[in-house]
């Protein structure tokens, strides 16, 4: 009796371990355009472990401003279409000449969902705070390969204002 408790637990502990696998790659680098106002950005991102990962960002308005991003993220699986991912950023940000041209370095949080929706198209969005400002993020990707999508956004992060994004992003 209690060797069939034991194959039964060990069963069970075999099959969640299963469960515990990421449903989206976070290794990647991703270059964006937005719109209105006009930005260009880049962002890396790799894993560090199963369920945490590096991020490094960088956009800019080409005015002699800058957002540079570092930090780290977490994520896993909510069920089998469905990760939950946050980010704990430290932004180092130099402001155009006309919103005073001056340097901060201010924190971010935010936490998101990324789901598939059908085979190939990925919806994501994430939810935060840049210091004192609101950060929004929603999105749809589709991927083409597993090493290529293109996606298309609108996000405020908490600089630049609401914006449409669009961007390609390179898995490996």
């Amino acid at each position: 009796m209690k060797k069939r408790y034991l194959v039964a637990a060990l069963a069970a502990l075999g099959m969640a371990g299963t469960a515990h696998a990421n449903n989206f790659s976070y290794n990647f680098l991703e270059f964006r355009t937005a719109m209105n106002p006009q930005m260009t950005g880049m962002e890396f991102s790799m894993l560090f472990t199963e369920n945490t990962h590096l991020i490094a960002r960088a956009d800019s308005q080409f005015e002699e401003d800058r957002d540079l991003a570092v930090g780290i993220g977490f994520n896993g699986p909510i069920n089998q279409f469905t990760d939950i991912y946050g980010q704990l950023l430290v932004h180092s940000v130099k402001y155009t000449k006309e919103a005073g041209g001056e340097t901060k370095t201010q924190p971010e949080l935010n936490i998101g969902i990324r789901a598939w929706l059908a085979d190939q198209i990925e919806a994501t969005g994430r939810i935060g705070r840049n210091d004192e400002n609101s950060v929004f993020h929603a999105g749809v990707r589709f991927h083409s390969t597993d090493q290529l999508s293109l996606s298309g956004e609108v996000r405020n992060n908490g600089l630049y204002g609401p914006q449409v994004t669009m961007s390609v992003r390179f898995q490996y």
